[in-house]
């Protein structure tokens, strides 16, 4: 990529990409209006930037000031960030799944002064807690018909539906166009362009300050790392933009790239626009990944006879050129003719369902299970796992689209440095940087701390508790656990999360998690066994391959007892952790288990947005029945 100049804040990347990649007048964003797939130039979205720029000074908003969004991926949570970064705002970007107490904290914590707001449905939840925010002054509801949400008796804060207001600033833009200009060049790289709250699996959420060069750094060195990234490829984004990692991951990589971003309409239709737009470029979390495995794996085994042979053929030799590229060989002929069959009467026809085009997926998040991104590897598809966090902009590190370690993270990002530090001595095993990548390179395991330009600048108005994270040499310790493998960086668990048995042993509960979650039947688990002599666990079952395997019914899971008692139900899962259990040492096996009805969920407050379990509030939620569990177990002894 050969940029004339480069860009050192949010609002110069898509002021880049024209003078320098794209005409103003090509598509930059693009969603489905009815049937059909509306397409918005760079010019549009700039000019509509600048129209609410024009508005929210006109109305006192000026730099420093702190407005939120609450609203899903759209063009107008782009036109929105794009006018507060140029004038200097900062981004309060909310989980629209977050609880109504959680959200009127972080608006007054943040001091936010407005509030963009996606759905009726979320609408209704602001106006619950608006009056309770004191700096909040306006509600900007992106939709039509809102007035019929407001109280009858009105509310004090004003509302201006977000079209009307790009109106009004439209009729204005000129007479304010050159403050905007100048509110722009004053715009510095250590302002901080957002804060982004970290539910955390405990306590307050905390507002992480990220800078503008916090994001421009990550995205600049990101691409530096994955170079195949270009002007020509189409994102299909759906992970939330208010999360750090599709932000800077498709948002931000796209306006520093050229590259076009279509939102998908949703989860639920998310195969078909894949099928639709065709992307090059995917954004995911590894349960995705882990649900077009289970479907691939189902489909493909399930027929029995020559199709389920061939399928599984498919796969070994899949497995067998992956593993050749791996060691930095070619394939022989053989093999290489093998490949193409196997394409032909299998690979392809899963590779169409993601469009046919996908060069590659970026995986983060959440730990990748390493069956899961060998069978990717095995039909063709690239996935790149990578690893960062909110403090960190997020990437620290993340796999080379020409070599991939998988059950990695990763090769370090240019220009910081990553260490394995002892957690009980602060011993150094190893500090790390992009240039002092060795293939052979491998280290003990500790927690891993990180320094340089991603580096957050603290937690907003908690000064104490950023000194508990950012050290005096500038390291952020990240609690997590990890090490150097074969060059790569390799995430071995949480520190918080790991479990002590009453013997000593230390018991890391995802590694063992990614073991049992091989099994089709099982499609949450939370283990358990902190202080306790063995290893238990919650688990959450695969409806659709409970329902087909024992013909239950959707009213089965309807049922107000939230743990299943059916011991055919258990029976069924404990098929595959008796097998999989063998993979474990003995002190890490699951000797016994319940079996929950539905999946944790982030409502329930049991799961953070970005799918992490709150380890304390479901051993607390769920005591008594854990209790029970080892009780039962104790008294069959």
């Amino acid at each position: 990529m050969n940029l004339k100049s480069e860009p050192k804040t949010i609002p110069q990347l898509l002021r880049n990409v024209v003078k320098n990649i794209k005409d103003e007048n090509e598509t930059f964003l693009s969603e489905k209006k009815g049937d059909s797939w509306t397409e918005i130039s760079y010019k549009k979205v700039l000019e509509n930037a600048d129209a609410v720029s024009a508005y929210l000074l006109q109305n006192g908003i000026r730099k420093g000031d702190s407005l939120a969004l609450l609203i899903e991926n759209s063009p107008d949570y782009i036109y929105f960030d794009q006018a507060l970064q140029q004038l200097g705002c900062i981004n309060v970007s909310i989980y629209p799944t977050l609880s109504e107490h959680d959200i009127e904290y972080i608006l007054n914590d943040s001091q936010s002064k407005a509030i963009l707001i996606g759905n009726h449905f979320l609408f209704k939840k602001i106006l619950k807690i608006a009056g309770n925010c004191k700096e909040l002054k306006k509600l900007i509801p992106a939709f039509k018909d809102y007035e019929k949400y407001i109280p009858a008796e009105g509310i004090e804060i004003e509302v201006i539906n977000f079209e009307t207001l790009m109106e009004r600033g439209r009729e204005i833009k000129d007479q304010f166009q050159k403050v905007i200009e100048e509110a722009r060049e004053n715009v510095l790289p250590a302002d901080i362009a957002s804060l982004i709250y970290t539910s955390g699996t405990t306590g307050t959420p905390k507002g992480v300050m990220l800078t503008h060069n916090n994001f421009v750094e990550n995205v600049k060195t990101s691409l530096q790392q994955i170079p195949a990234i270009n002007k020509d490829d189409t994102f299909l984004s759906f992970l939330p933009l208010s999360h750090v990692f599709e932000r800077t991951a498709t948002y931000h990589i796209c306006s520093w790239a050229g590259s076009k971003i279509v939102f998908a309409q949703s989860l639920e239709l998310l195969g078909r626009n894949m099928i639709e737009i065709k992307p090059t470029v995917m954004i995911v979390v590894p349960r995705l990944l882990e649900r077009i495995h289970d479907r691939a794996m189902k489909n493909g085994t399930s027929a029995g006879g020559i199709k389920s042979k061939i399928f599984l053929w498919a796969l070994e030799t899949g497995k067998a050129l992956r593993q050749v590229k791996e060691k930095g060989k070619l394939p022989g002929a053989f093999l290489s003719l093998k490949q193409k069959l196997a394409t032909k009467l299998v690979f392809g026809k899963i590779q169409e369902k993601t469009g046919g085009r996908l060069k590659l997926m970026v995986s983060g998040g959440a730990a990748l299970p390493k069956n899961v991104g060998e069978f990717f590897g095995n039909i063709g598809i690239t996935v790149l796992e990578g690893f960062g966090l909110t403090e960190t902009a997020p990437v620290l590190a993340v796999n080379e689209f020409h070599r991939q370690v998988i059950g990695t993270v990763g090769r370090v990002i240019p220009g910081i440095e990553v260490g394995i530090q002892d957690i009980e001595t602060k011993e150094f095993y190893a500090i790390q940087n992009h240039h002092s990548y060795d293939v052979n390179f491998e280290s003990k395991e500790g927690e891993i701390v990180v320094r340089g330009h991603c580096v957050m600048k603290g937690y907003w108005n908690k000064p104490e508790e950023t000194a508990n994270v950012i050290d005096s040499e500038g390291w952020f310790h990240t609690g997590d656990i990890g090490r150097f493998y074969r060059g790569y960086l390799q995430i071995t668990d949480r520190l918080k999360n790991m479990l002590v048995s009453a013997f000593g042993k230390n018991v890391y509960p995802t590694p063992v998690e990614n073991i049992y979650l091989k099994s089709p039947k099982i499609e949450q688990i939370f283990l358990i066994g902190d202080k306790r002599e063995y290893v238990s666990a919650i688990i959450v079952p695969n409806k659709e391959n409970l329902q087909e395997a024992l013909g239950l019914k959707d009213d089965f899971f309807n049922q107000e007892e939230i743990f299943i008692k059916e011991d055919e139900v258990k029976n069924w899962i404990n098929q595959d952790i008796k097998k999989l259990s063998r993979e474990l040492a003995n002190f890490e096996r699951i000797r016994n288990f319940v079996v929950k009805r539905n999946p944790f969920s982030i409502e329930a407050g049991e799961i953070t947005p970005t799918i992490k379990a709150k380890r304390k509030v479901i051993e607390s939620k769920y005591a008594s029945v854990i209790d029970e569990m080892y009780n039962q177990e104790a008294e069959a002894e």
